[in-house]
């Protein structure tokens, strides 16, 4: 073989190991690199997890920002994750078919109960938070972290007006009767009276969004009732969960 050759062979040799070298060097590093971040971005998810709960609550300071080391200590100050049966009672292991739920208290004192949200939207699934007040009627607040709705429009699900809208609306009708809380076509002064209390304003030409998210809220309240129902039977409910907050 001539010098020529061995030269040129020397140099393909040369570029393919510099390349495996080169992918195998980087390689190392992402990989290093994720397990290292991994932790970091375990803490941010449950960091923003805490505060769309509080922010559904009503907890979190609107006058200032607030740290981290404060939403962890206004949630573990005020905020019980627990699970439900179907009756809506407490149950200390989880199984398949139990409910996530929140519990709201001050000084061993309940105040209310969140509920996890996730629904179909137009693109995607809709997720987010909805608190009560003690009554198990009344809706203290609403969050939602994640969507993929079209932004300027469906994405508006998200906005403050939209979400503020939510608070003190009721899901129960004259006759006690769950009917849930609806986003309208319109404006909510449109409809009858009757039905006021029961709907938020919609989104102007995201008809679809507010369709899905009115079915997902109808859907999810209606397995969280046995939950409310207690809620509504103010005496039982106090003491059934300060029992569950003294453990």
């Amino acid at each position: 073989m001539s010098d020529k050759k061995k030269s040129f062979k020397n140099s393909r040799i040369y570029v393919v190991m510099f390349a495996l070298g080169t992918a195998l060097v980087f390689g190392v590093l992402i990989t290093s690199a994720a397990t290292m971040l991994k932790e970091r971005q375990l803490e941010n998810m449950a960091l923003d997890k805490k505060t769309n709960l509080l922010e559904a609550a009503g907890l979190v300071p609107e006058d200032k920002k607030t740290t981290p080391e404060e939403i962890k200590q206004i949630y573990d100050t005020h905020i019980r994750e627990v699970h439900v049966d179907s009756r809506g009672r407490v149950i200390e292991n989880p199984t398949g078919s139990s409910l996530q739920l929140y519990l709201i208290h001050t000084d061993q004192k309940v105040q209310g109960y969140i509920v996890p949200i996730s629904t179909r939207g137009l693109w995607g699934k809709i997720h987010g938070y909805m608190a009560f007040e003690q009554d198990g009627e009344t809706v203290a607040g609403f969050s939602i972290y994640s969507h993929s709705e079209t932004p300027g429009l469906g994405g508006e699900i998200e906005s403050n007006w939209f979400l503020e809208n939510f608070e003190g609306k009721k899901i129960l009708n004259a006759n006690n009767q769950l009917v849930s809380v609806g986003i309208a076509k319109g404006k909510v002064e449109n409809l009858p009276d009757k039905l006021q209390d029961h709907y938020v304003d919609g989104i102007s030409g995201a008809t679809l969004t507010g369709r899905y998210l009115s079915e997902g809220l109808e859907e999810t309240l209606t397995k969280y009732e046995p939950v409310s129902i207690i809620f509504r039977q103010k005496e039982e409910s106090q003491a059934h969960v300060e029992t569950i907050l003294d453990e």
